[in-house]
C-alpha cells in the first residue's frame, strides 16, 4: 500500500522531461490463440472419429457398445463441466482427448478378458461375468493413479494446468462409470435378447 501510494504522488507530481518514441506498437487479443483453439477442436473430433472406428473394427458388436458408452461419457463431461461453471480451454480439450482413450482402454481390459475366458471353454454368459470381474482391478488401479495425478495438478498448478486436471479428473470419474456399468448393462440386455452361443468379441 505505501509503495503504491508513493508511486502515485509521483506520477502525479508531473511528466518527465523525456519524449517517448514508439517503436513498434501491437494490439494483443483473444484472436490471436484461435488458430490454437480450432486446432484442438480437429484433434478432438478427429481422435474420436479414429477411436470409434477403430473400435467398431476390432470388437464387433462388443465395439459398437463401447462406443455408444463412450458417447455418453463425452456428454457426461460436457455436462459436468457446465454444472460448476467451467470454461473449455485449450488444456481442457487436451484433458478430455486423454479421457477419451482412457475410456476406450477400460473397454478393452474388459473384452480382451472376456476373450481370454472365452478360450478357457467356458459358456459365453460366464465369461462375460467373468471378464468385467477380472478386469476391474486393472480399471481401477490405472484410473486411480491418474485421478491422484490430476488432484495433484490441481493443487500444485495454476491456470492451464487446473482446467487441464478438472476435464481430466470429471473424465476419469465418468469413464470408470460407463466403462463398468453402462457397457456391462448394454452387453446383458443384448445377452438377454439375442442369446447368442458363440461370442464374436
Amino acid at each position: 500500500m505505501t509503495e503504491s501510494t508513493r508511486l502515485s504522488t509521483l506520477l502525479r507530481a508531473g511528466s518527465l522531461p523525456a519524449s517517448l518514441v514508439f517503436l513498434e506498437e501491437r494490439t494483443v487479443g483473444p484472436e490471436l490463440g484461435q488458430d490454437s483453439i480450432d486446432a484442438g477442436k480437429i484433434a478432438c473430433i478427429f481422435g474420436f472419429v479414429a477411436v470409434l472406428i477403430f473400435m467398431a473394427m476390432s470388437y464387433g458388436t462388443f465395439g459398437i457398445f463401447a462406443n455408444i458408452a463412450l458417447i455418453i461419457n463425452v456428454g457426461m463431461i460436457f455436462g459436468l463441466l457446465s454444472m460448476v461453471g467451467a470454461t473449455l480451454t485449450l488444456p481442457g480439450i487436451a484433458g478430455i482427448v486423454l479421457t477419451i482413450g482412457m475410456a476406450v482402454d477400460a473397454n478393452v481390459l474388459i473384452f480382451e478378458r472376456i476373450r481370454e475366458e472365452l478360450k478357457t471353454a467356458k459358456g459365453p454368459a460366464r465369461a462375460i461375468e467373468l471378464g468385467y470381474e477380472k478386469a476391474l482391478s486393472a480399471i481401477t488401479d490405472a484410473n486411480i493413479t491418474t485421478f491422484l495425478t490430476a488432484t495433484i495438478l490441481f493443487v500444485m498448478g495454476a491456470g492451464p494446468v487446473k482446467g487441464f486436471a478438472i476435464t481430466l479428473g470429471l473424465g476419469i470419474i465418468t469413464s470408470v462409470f460407463t466403462a463398468i456399468f453402462v457397457t456391462r448393462i448394454m452387453v446383458v440386455i443384448w445377452f438377454e435378447w439375442r442369446k447368442p452361443k458363440i461370442l464374436e468379441v
